[in-house]
């Protein structure tokens, strides 16, 4: 199951199909890794949201794109939640020249790819959940995100 919370009304005034276009991102990246019947909880959100959260679980006081926050494992199946914060989200795609839309199901998927056990602390895990990342996109439709260095998203310490 993949449930969309909508926090911040700019998510929906920005992207009408908010939710499906969540949805649909989650549900190929999970699919990408068969697990096509977990759960997770995406939580589109402001800025101030995400900063606290961030704040709160990492000692950044920033907001940042997206979080992830794993569950521990459980009998139903639920991966976790996973963030995302309206302005940096919509300020990182204006400033990379990209539309919303694309960089919102990027993240999404960047997010559930963390849930499903994906890092990139180091080139080589950061390598292979980029590839897996634009796999998942490419089957939305959705360019590589990583062409001409955009895509950064604090990727490596």
């Amino acid at each position: 199951m993949i449930d969309v919370e909508i926090e911040d009304a700019a998510w929906t005034a920005a992207l009408p199909d908010a939710v499906a276009i969540t949805r649909a991102a989650a549900q190929a990246a999970l699919n990408s890794e068969g697990a096509d019947g977990e759960g997770v909880t995406l939580l589109l959100a402001d800025d101030a949201a995400v900063r606290e959260l961030n704040l709160r679980f990492r000692d950044q006081d920033k907001p940042t794109n997206v979080l992830s926050f794993p569950a521990p494992p459980n009998p139903e199946r639920f991966l976790g939640d996973v963030a995302l914060a309206y302005g940096v989200c919509a300020r990182e795609a204006a400033e990379q020249g990209k539309p919303l839309v694309h960089h919102l199901q990027h993240l999404v998927a960047h997010g559930v790819l963390h849930l499903l056990g994906y890092d990139h602390m180091n080139d080589d895990e950061a390598e292979a959940m980029e590839g897996l990342e634009r796999q998942v996109l490419a089957g939305l439709g959705v360019p590589d995100p990583y062409a001409a260095g955009e895509g950064d998203h604090d990727h490596r310490p």
